[in-house]
């Protein structure tokens, strides 16, 4: 303490002319500390930042101009490695039995009906793409040239230098499409393996449990390490190629933020598009089949079954897929641009300039325009070179891992048992990765940051990290497993009707926030004070560094869960010791697809902070006061938004459900035989297509105007509301949705293992399959369904989302309000007219969702109408109140 105020004092004294002419070796050179006052604002407050990061380099020495191709060395080998690996897992796969004629067929059309869905929405979503490219193209576009000195001009950007405005929209929207086109490929991909591994996953149970789970998880590896790959390759790729083009760090990565936007984009609209598609089928299937008509789970006489398998690939595989190639690349764009801000010392006060550089700041510019390279220590480089060091090496670690994958379980074990040791087998796996990660960041620390005195801050923040998304994800496991106490109480509540059900879960999702917000605050306190802002995102990409392992477990459940239903589907083909195998692996994915889900929520919020703290420092804002009403304004909004969006999003899945309802009713209608066990009709009996069509059609339609929602508000907002208020929606959805997220996630999965601990005899002899109590817990398990499948998934995509449009968009924010002002003359009108586009469809879409519940009433009506007398009732839709049917008019 007393040294540190040595060093301010002479700070203070530094701008002497005579101290501005010393050699850059003594020691009053070296006086410059962050915790002087008139230091740069963008650096951590709390730290000692001498002048060693001008003089002093790291073992990997990035400071010649020849360098840039070792920034991103690592990411282009993890890339190159993952692909490897993905074609040999993939032959793997593709080279196990697929079992029986019978069971080919009914994989084939899962197959099928897959990727007619993603066909459909892909050719959708490009045609969004071109659309929103050339917004981006126009909204970025300015032919005013903006210098940069060391006098910051009203319009100027010090974030990102000097920007050519007249081509930084064609760039960013180049950018867009590319993170557009890999995420929806890596959702494809993801889809196809995943497909063509339910039915080996099968067939290989009926070996034993060991090769079933080594079929599924391969298929899920392949998900995992395609996502990765693609994600660093992406990246590596663009950073080399706008770096040649320009060399000011700030205006590549302000380019390629467009790449982040691209993939969220896909990530939205596939979570949102796929979870309808998926939970629409679920719960139709579920209501009519189960609880209606008595036939169980994956019946082959149940229409809807094929459209439900379908929707487990087009959701929980390629939406899930998305959904975290985003929060990957996200959080490496938010560190590389933290970092380089940070590191690249910009906004040095004259005191602090005059004494490490020995020269007036007046020389800070070379003809009146910014000049990079003086500002610049040593470590600007190095700081981008980070993440991709850390994610490359945690890709391998993760390849490591996955080989660690087996289990000595069979079916003659207990239940909890065999979830027992199913379950260790994947920790292993994880936790072998993510030891080996701690080792290797060490040396990773200190190679690219050695001898900053920041090296051990930085590795402290990514241990943090990693334990973050570890004990995050072990406490979304506790809460969701069934052989755990919260989903138990669920089950227990059967004993006294659905209601106390819903009840139930409604509870244990709603505490089950109090744990990851603490370790989220924990994390970010802690990694602030260790390495600021920098530090925060860092620690996001820590997290994210095993993506490659836990994404593999978490695609792993569709593929055996869509086993599971192939071997009920495929009757006596498949033997009971399969099928008893196949129920295992699902009950441990429905646990795996939860903890998934927990760890996603968590890496998107750290992604969305450093996000935020990147938005902040692109339209030049020192301060965010919490009293200013504008930023109180803009954070009830922003709260308010997740709510509205799930809303949206749930409303979605009823309409979509109650058309696959009808539907299965009317075939049950037509053929009552299909209630009969065992069964079989003539050929297009059931007619599996037709909700496999109504399905398609409703998720691409009901996926619009929550789609929509998400990407109008924030330029809405920005451009009404100046930048503070953007802020202010920012930290406020941020809250509200990564709250609200958990809590539907967390009681969703709840609710479905609570049904299955019923169904594995959880409550004792005579309360299970078959019984009131069961009914229960389907109620509940269907509520939970889009609780957990659509909406809460969503959401965390819908907070990242909406924090990398304001960092696309902030060079139009600051050149067309650069006071960052509410209600600017000059922007002010742009955002009314976004935000009357925007709220026209989100009012329509509320008026005719009431509309089309009527019309679907009448529909109904009209059904049981035509219908023979002696099958009327068989037609209206039937309540289960106390266990009597009542007819609902």
């Amino acid at each position: 303490y007393f040294i540190r105020n040595i060093k301010m004092s002479l700070c203070s004294a530094a701008f002497d002319e005579a101290v501005c002419n010393l050699d850059k070796q003594d020691p009053v050179y070296k006086c410059v500390t962050r915790v002087t006052n008139e230091g740069p604002t963008n650096l951590p407050a709390v730290l000692d930042w001498g002048c060693d990061m001008y003089t002093a380099t790291a073992p990997l020495d990035l400071t010649g101009s020849t360098q840039y191709f070792m920034v991103v060395v690592m990411g282009f080998v993890a890339a190159l490695v993952s692909m490897a690996v993905v074609v040999i897992f993939t032959k793997i796969v593709l080279a196990a039995d697929e079992g029986t004629e019978r069971m080919k067929k009914i994989a084939d059309t899962i197959h099928a009906g897959a990727k007619s869905f993603l066909h459909k929405e892909y050719y959708y979503l490009a045609i969004f793409v071109l659309v929103l490219f050339a917004i981006l193209c126009g909204m970025l576009y300015s032919s005013a040239e903006v210098p940069c000195g060391e006098t910051t001009e009203a319009n100027c950007n010090p974030f990102i230098g000097t920007p050519d405005l007249s081509t930084q929209g064609v760039y960013t929207g180049i950018c867009f499409v590319i993170g557009a086109i890999m995420s929806a490929a890596a959702g494809y991909f993801g889809m196809y393996i995943a497909t063509k591994a339910n039915v080996r996953t099968t067939q290989a149970c009926s070996t034993s449990m060991n090769t079933g789970l080594s079929v599924a998880f391969k298929s899920g590896a392949v998900m995992g390490l395609t996502v990765v790959a693609f994600g660093l390759l992406g990246l590596s790729v663009l950073f080399l190629i706008f770096t040649v083009s320009t060399e000011d760090q700030r205006l590549v990565w302000q380019y390629i933020s467009g790449f982040g936007f691209g993939a969220s984009s896909i990530a939205l609209f596939a979570r949102v598009g796929g979870g309808i598609y998926t939970k629409a089928a679920d719960v139709g299937a579920d209501l009519v089949g189960k609880v209606e008509a008595g036939i169980p789970e994956d019946d082959p006489n149940n229409p809807a079954v094929i459209a439900d398998n379908v929707g487990d690939n087009v959701g929980d595989v390629a939406g899930m897929g998305a959904d975290l190639f985003e929060s990957y690349v996200g959080s490496i764009i938010a560190s590389a641009t933290l970092g380089y801000d940070t590191y690249a010392k910009q906004g040095l006060s004259e005191t602090e300039y005059c004494c490490i550089f020995g020269v007036s700041p007046a020389t800070a510019s070379v003809n009146g325009t910014y000049d990079e390279s003086i500002f610049m220590t040593n470590y600007a480089l190095n700081s981008v070179a980070l993440p991709f060091y850390l994610s490359g090496f945690g890709v391998l670690c993760s390849i490591i891992g996955m080989k660690f994958v087996t289990t000595d379980a069979d079916e003659t074990m207990d239940n909890d048992v065999v979830l027992g040791k199913l379950l260790n087998s994947i920790r292993k796996g994880i936790y072998i990765a993510s030891f080996l990660v701690i080792g290797v960041n060490a040396g990773v620390c200190y190679l690219v940051m050695g001898n900053s005195g920041q090296e051990w801050n930085l590795l402290g923040c990514t241990y943090i990290g990693l334990v973050a998304g570890n004990l995050i994800g072990a406490f979304t496991e506790y809460c969701t497993a069934y052989s755990e106490a919260p989903t138990q109480s669920i089950a227990e509540k059967s004993l006294t009707g659905p209601a106390t059900v819903i009840i139930q879960g409604l509870g244990v999702g709603l505490l089950s926030t109090a744990f990851p917000m603490f370790v989220l605050v924990v994390t970010v306190i802690a990694t602030n004070a260790l390495s600021g802002r920098y530090g925060i995102a860092i620690s996001a990409v820590s997290m994210l560094s095993t993506l490659g392992i836990t994404l593999a477990t978490d695609a792993y459940g569709p593929v055996a869960d869509n086993a599971g239903g192939i071997a009920e589907m495929a009757g006596d083909d498949v033997d009971p010791a399969t099928r008893d195998r196949t129920d295992a692996l699902d009950a441990m994915g429905n646990t795996t697809a939860a903890t998934g889900k927990g760890f996603a929520i968590g890496s998107a919020a750290l992604t969305s902070i450093a996000l935020i703290s990147a938005f902040i420092n692109a339209v030049g804002l020192n301060v965010v006061p919490v009293d200013d009403p504008v930023v109180l304004g803009g954070m009830l909004v922003g709260a308010t938004l997740p709510f509205v969006f799930a809303a949206l999003t749930m409303l979605s899945v009823g309409r979509a459900a109650e058309a696959i309802i009808v539907e299965v009713r009317d075939q049950f209608q037509k053929h009552p035989d299909l209630k009969t066990p065992g069964y079989v009709g003539p050929e297009g009996v059931p007619n599996y297509t037709k909700c496999i069509e109504i399905s398609t059609e409703a998720a691409l339609k009901e996926m619009i105007v929550p789609g929509a929602m998400a990407i109008l508000f924030p330029p809405a907002l920005g451009y009404l509301l100046g930048a503070l208020g953007l802020v202010g929606m920012l930290v406020g959805s941020l809250v509200g949705g990564i709250l609200l997220a958990i809590t539907m996630a967390n009681a969703g999965g709840a609710w479905d293992n609570a049904k299955k601990y019923v169904e594995k005899g959880g409550l004792g002899a005579g309360k299970g399959k078959g019984t009131d109590f069961h009914d229960a817990t389907v109620v509940g398990d269907t509520v939970g369904d889009p609780f957990k499948d659509t909406s809460g998934p969503a959401l965390n995509i819908l907070v990242k989302m909406m924090s990398l449009i304001s960092l696309v968009l902030a060079p139009s924010f600051r050149l067309i309000n650069p006071t960052g002002e509410a209600f600017n003359a000059d922007s002010w009108w742009i955002g009314l007219i976004i935000f009357v586009v925007a709220g026209f469809p989100i009012g329509w879409f509320a008026y005719t969702t009431a509309v089309g519940q009527s019309s679907l009433a009448e529909e109904v009506a009209g059904k049981a109408a035509d219908a023979p007398a002696e099958e009327a009732e068989e037609a209206s839709p039937e309540v289960i109140v106390d266990g009597d049917a009542v007819t609902q008019e």
